[in-house]
């Protein structure tokens, strides 16, 4: 049965080494599965979503289309389809692109470690987010959106800002 409130512990190659109630995961910084989408319409421009004023942590920031943690005995692209459906209000086909770990302590006590299995997808119809996940979205050009990253980081969560540059990078090895 899968547990919404698990997270899967993992090690530092992505092997399930047990689960944990999520905010004990992020309280004591553990190693745990997580997922980000960035989705993309015809015009290259990357969905971005703003996270609800009331989240855990980052509230407010901007962030890519949809991340979230799987569900123990639940694969990362299942869960992808499932948040983007749960937090955007529309699925579309993914493809895994890359993964990256990441730490970041927050102010608040609590510690992002993750395992971040990354998916991309392209989306032209409409958008409909879950309010309480989702204050606002815009789409931006990967230009645009490199400038502002660098001129107001604070705008940006953590995990964005690390896998912005990653994203540039599978981007243009996908083009060559």
């Amino acid at each position: 049965m899968q547990n919404p409130s698990q997270v899967i512990l993992v090690n530092e190659t992505d092997e399930p080494i047990g689960t944990m109630e999520k905010m004990e995961a992020h309280r004591k910084g553990l190693l745990h599965r997580a997922f980000s989408v960035f989705i993309f319409n015809d015009q290259g421009e990357i969905l971005l979503q703003q996270r609800a004023a009331d989240k855990y942590h980052s509230p407010g920031l901007w962030t890519n289309s949809c991340c979230s943690h799987p569900f123990p005995g639940e694969g990362s692209m299942e869960a992808a389809h499932r948040r983007l459906m749960e937090e955007m209000g529309f699925d579309t086909d993914l493809e895994k692109a890359f993964h990256f770990t990441y730490r970041t302590d927050f102010d608040n006590g609590l510690t992002e470690h993750e395992f971040d299995h990354v998916f991309t997808g392209t989306y032209n119809g409409p958008v409909n987010p879950d309010p309480a996940e989702v204050q606002s979205y815009r789409y931006a050009d990967l230009e645009s959106l490199r400038t502002d990253i660098a001129a107001n980081p604070g705008n940006y969560t953590s995990w964005f800002k690390i896998a912005f540059p990653r994203l540039e990078e599978y981007i243009a090895a996908k083009k060559a």
